[in-house]
């Protein structure tokens, strides 16, 4: 986890050692720069948060971004069933091909009617909060790690002391090095032993060159070439006008730190 915090183009930093991972064998710089975040952030809030357990429904929000695709993969070799939902017919067929067993177009479809999930983990907010809960199975736990519609949202609390049900709130950067540290550990442990035997793929949707920074922060979009052999994985040259010369290796996108 970069530095403690997200972002950065330095190629040297100094970071707690507990915050360090070997790169995973069998993987390029590049794909292994893409893992960190997507990976803790999965399994710091799914397992040891959400506990997931093998035979339970997963449900994951925006199963095409960059946390969602590490997280279908995950609880898919750990024996989950996964359910997720995404924003059209082609990243349907994308997140079936990672392993998820359902999809479902949020735009037409309702995920509430698919449940019930045992685990979701939710990057949408207060506007799905009343459905989360009542999709929710006994005993069901609710991981809420963005806010991307909506800060609030009305609760039927009566059918929430009615299933048992947990919702959770949680960051991964601003954790304490300790904590940080023991969720780096976990990864490496679990979470490593899965890309190397090649459960977990690495989906980069398309690395920036460095010396494309001073152009302006680009945000990684949903996946669109994530089987692709390696040599078609960074197919973006930066523009003369921007650089002035060539560039001389690739780098993942960051967001800004």
């Amino acid at each position: 986890m970069p530095g403690g915090r997200g972002g950065g183009y330095a190629q040297k930093v100094a970071v707690p050692a507990g915050q360090l991972l070997r790169v995973p064998k069998g993987i390029s710089l590049v794909e292994a720069a893409a893992l960190p975040e997507a990976a803790a952030t999965v399994w710091s809030n799914v397992f040891m948060t959400g506990v997931l357990k093998a035979g339970e429904t997963f449900l994951m929000h925006g199963g095409a971004g960059g946390t969602g695709t590490m997280a279908i993969q995950i609880a898919k070799a750990c024996g989950a069933r996964v359910v997720t939902t995404v924003g059209g017919p082609e990243q349907a067929a994308r997140v079936r091909d990672l392993g998820a067993d359902l999809a479902i177009d949020h735009r037409n479809e309702d995920f509430a009617e698919h449940g019930p999930y045992d685990v979701i983990l939710d990057v949408i907010g207060g506007h799905y909060l009343q459905r989360n809960v009542r999709s929710l199975a006994l005993e069901g736990r609710r991981v809420v790690i963005g806010l991307q519609n909506g800060l609030e949202g009305e609760l039927n609390l009566a059918e929430f002391l009615f299933k048992r049900a947990s919702v959770h709130g949680t960051t991964l950067r601003s954790r304490p090095t300790g904590q940080k540290a023991a969720i780096v550990a976990e990864v490496q442990d679990h979470v490593w032993p899965l890309i190397e035997n090649g459960s977990v793929q690495v989906v980069i949707d398309t690395p920036r060159w460095r010396t494309c920074c001073g152009s302006g922060h680009v945000a990684t979009t949903h996946p669109t070439d994530y089987r692709a052999p390696r040599s078609r994985r960074c197919p973006m040259r930066p523009s003369p006008r921007l650089t002035g010369r060539s560039p001389t290796r690739p780098q993942v996108a960051s967001h800004p730190p």
